[in-house]
């Protein structure tokens, strides 16, 4: 079974460093791939070559479209093919959700990030729940910078608590807005690869952008405003309710974290589980999970989050 390839670039990113990818795909099919007369030639069982002819397929239209390919596309690809939802990949791939300042493209990797990323379009609440690396935070902020260029809303507001996580704030060096901002680093980190420090300081500057603590929301009413709260999973049930209250008129809002990494003492119900039960009747708020298959940050990460689920799965 053959595969006609027509450009040795899109040749050699398809196999890829030290042939990883094809590698994989043999495994994932348990085939045999070689390079014979400009094409791919499978060997092996007919139903599984089928399979493994649709992700070369589909890898290199994405390529012929000028689009990077990793490990976790490779294997996210072979996991949709083997679940029969290989037309799913057009629509989860093509769509771009964004630019960088550097004018990279920002696209959804999987079914779940596509799923979420409708769930903010559409709605004017989204929770986005799920493990690490799932690109909950980065999405969200891409879609408020695009919300803000295209003038939807006003100003971004990024909040998390400031719940330490084995550390005590009372011992970090210098002042509060010193002991807060290692919390807010990850919120500053992606605001500056999609827009730039310049064009970030220049916006904080004029208040279009404010990043802040959690307790430093009470009280308020957001208006005309783009607001994410990350690390949602350390709320307390109060804290939650009173930061989904604080929504005004056009006010969108969206809700990240990971019930897998809650920080809170002991006994402390989680806000972020209170709301998913609470919430998921309720038009125009969207409730999306995420799980170890929507990992993106490193293929290592998405084994070692299985892995860690499948270890608690064992001492429940």
């Amino acid at each position: 079974m053959s595969s006609g390839m027509k450009n040795l670039d899109v040749y050699q990113a398809l196999f890829g460093m030290n042939d990883q990818f094809v590698r994989l795909i043999e495994r994932e099919f348990s085939v045999s791939i070689v390079l014979r007369d400009n094409g791919f030639h499978i060997q092996g069982e007919a139903a599984q070559c089928d399979l493994a002819r649709q992700v070369i397929d589909k890898l290199t239209r994405l390529l012929y479209e000028g689009q990077s390919i990793d490990i976790g596309t490779v294997r996210y690809l072979c996991s949709l093919v083997r679940r029969g939802h290989a037309e799913r990949a057009e629509e989860i791939f093509s769509d771009i959700i964004a630019y960088t300042y550097r004018g990279q493209r920002i696209r959804c990797k999987t079914a779940g990030q596509r799923d979420y990323v409708d769930s903010m379009r559409n709605n004017s609440l989204t929770l986005a729940i799920g493990p690490a690396g799932t690109g909950k935070t980065y999405l969200a902020i891409a879609m408020a910078v695009l919300a803000l260029r295209n003038k939807e809303t006003e100003r971004i507001i990024l909040t998390r608590p400031a719940v330490e996580a084995g550390e005590k704030l009372g011992f970090l060096p210098g002042d509060m807005a010193q002991k807060i901002d290692p919390y807010l680093r990850p919120l500053y980190d992606a605001l500056y690869d999609l827009m730039g420090q310049d064009a970030y300081q220049s916006l904080i500057d004029k208040g279009i952008i404010e990043i802040a603590p959690l307790a430093f929301m009470r009280g308020r009413t957001l208006n005309n405003a783009f607001i994410i709260l990350d690390e949602a999973q350390n709320t307390t049930g109060e804290q939650m309710k009173m930061f989904l209250t604080r929504m005004g008129r056009n006010a969108r809002c969206v809700v990240v974290g990971d019930l897998t990494q809650i920080d809170l003492p002991a006994g402390k119900p989680s806000g972020l589980r209170i709301a998913q039960e609470v919430l998921q009747n309720i038009p125009e708020i969207g409730i999306v999970t995420l799980s170890q298959i929507d990992v993106v940050r490193n293929d290592l990460v998405q084994r070692i989050v299985q892995a860690y689920e499948e270890h608690g799965s064992k001492h429940d």
